[in-house]
């Protein structure tokens, strides 16, 4: 039996290579992935694209996207009702760089749009406007918004130089924005230092976006707070994700893995501050989804929904097929009941975490000049038209 369970372990949580979203390079017209209808009776939505410059005088403001990635999310999870959240990104530059954008759809599986961002790096560019026009055309019409005119559909337009006006074969952002506006996306956009040029469009952009203009330093002005609860957080995160078990058929099991592939890609290389606030947002009624994906035997099991007996061996994962019944279920048991433990822990830390950062956050006057704060009040503000209730205290750092 012990030798069982280790196997299991070690066959669940093997590293492999980190598979990323398929990126779009060109600079004409691309074909839009399905729109997605919403099911009944679901939680309410808030669908959120960053639209990121990354040549190389965004290399600060990057860096702080990468931290704060998950300090955005546990903020858009605080909001009453609990909504379901999904990110995807389009990272641009300009024609004769490395590329000229990459896409990476929506997607509740937050971790795999994390594992995408941590590997862009600030290069290119240099001559002044970049494709933006094309980073616009892309976030609307090349990612999947669901069908649903009651989600929060939002783009933040994050970059520091113009667009290029002069491409003969752009569809220029006036037209994507217009286009934005029939779906039900509002178009924000975040000037980062303070070229007059950017300013002007960006404003436009805002306005007809029906967003708003915001404007931070040049490397994004984030909070950054380190606390004595973070180094904790952070192991306790990593032993959270080991409590989860996928099931399936082969195919299946193969996609299954890369998320387990993308955590350990995060708990390797991000900061631990990082890792802690993955960890708050992986334990919110939001942050469920990111955490357990889909096919996870755990979850599926402990709450009823699937009756172990009643999947097929060879979709259980190697070394459970040759577990007997009662050995399977006990396995069940042992990891529901760990789980429920890491993730009470969590929250208990998380919410002294939290207490710690407002402390902090005070004593230095506030954060109101913050890239955290500015994009949390663009949403508290326009969320509410769709329902969706936050807290003015309810930004998480």
């Amino acid at each position: 039996m012990r030798s069982k369970i280790i196997a299991l372990a070690l066959f669940a949580f093997t590293a492999a290579t980190v598979v990323l979203y398929p990126t779009s390079q060109s600079v004409g017209a691309i074909t839009p992935p399905p729109a997605i209808a919403p099911p009944a009776n679901e939680r309410p939505r808030v669908e959120m694209v960053f639209v990121l410059d990354t040549t190389g005088s965004m290399g600060g403001l990057i860096q702080a996207a990468k931290e704060k990635v998950w300090s955005i999310a546990t903020t858009m999870a605080s909001a009453q009702p609990a909504p379901e959240i999904r990110m995807g990104l389009v990272a641009y530059r300009d024609r004769g760089d490395d590329y000229v954008t990459r896409v990476v759809d929506l997607s509740a599986d937050l971790d795999a749009i994390y594992a995408t961002l941590m590997d862009f790096q600030a290069a290119g560019g240099g001559d002044g406007p970049e494709s933006v026009n094309q980073a616009l055309y892309d976030a609307v019409h090349g990612v999947s918004w669901s069908q649903d005119p009651q989600a929060y559909k939002v783009v933040f337009l994050v970059g520091d130089a113009p667009p290029h006006m002069d491409y003969r074969d752009d569809t220029q952002y006036p037209e994507s924005i217009a286009a934005a506006r029939q779906r039900g996306i509002v178009v924000n956009a975040i000037q980062c230092g303070r070229n007059g040029v950017t300013t002007r469009n960006w404003q436009q952009i805002a306005q007809l976006g029906q967003g708003r203009y915001l404007q931070v330093e040049q490397a994004g002005g984030a909070v950054a707070i380190t606390t004595p609860f973070d180094e904790k957080l952070a192991t306790l995160s990593e032993r959270l994700d080991k409590t989860r078990i996928y099931y399936g058929t082969a195919e299946e099991k193969t996609k299954r893995q890369e998320k387990l592939d993308a955590a350990d890609k995060l708990h390797a290389v991000s900061s631990v501050e990082s890792r802690a606030r993955r960890a708050a947002f992986n334990t919110s009624t939001s942050g469920k989804a990111n955490f357990l994906g889909d096919g996870e035997l755990v979850d599926d099991v402990a709450s009823g929904r699937v009756e172990l007996s009643t999947i097929d061996r060879d979709h259980l994962p190697q070394p459970m097929q040759a577990m007997a019944p009662e050995e399977q279920e006990k396995l069940i048991t042992e990891t529901a009941n760990r789980r429920n433990e890491l993730q009470q822990q969590i929250k208990t830390l998380s919410e002294q975490r939290s207490a710690f950062l407002r402390e902090k956050v005070e004593e230095i006057g506030g954060a109101k000049g913050s890239l955290d704060h500015k994009i949390y009040s663009a949403v508290r503000e326009q969320a509410t038209k769709k329902g969706l209730r936050y807290e003015a205290d309810a930004l998480n750092y």
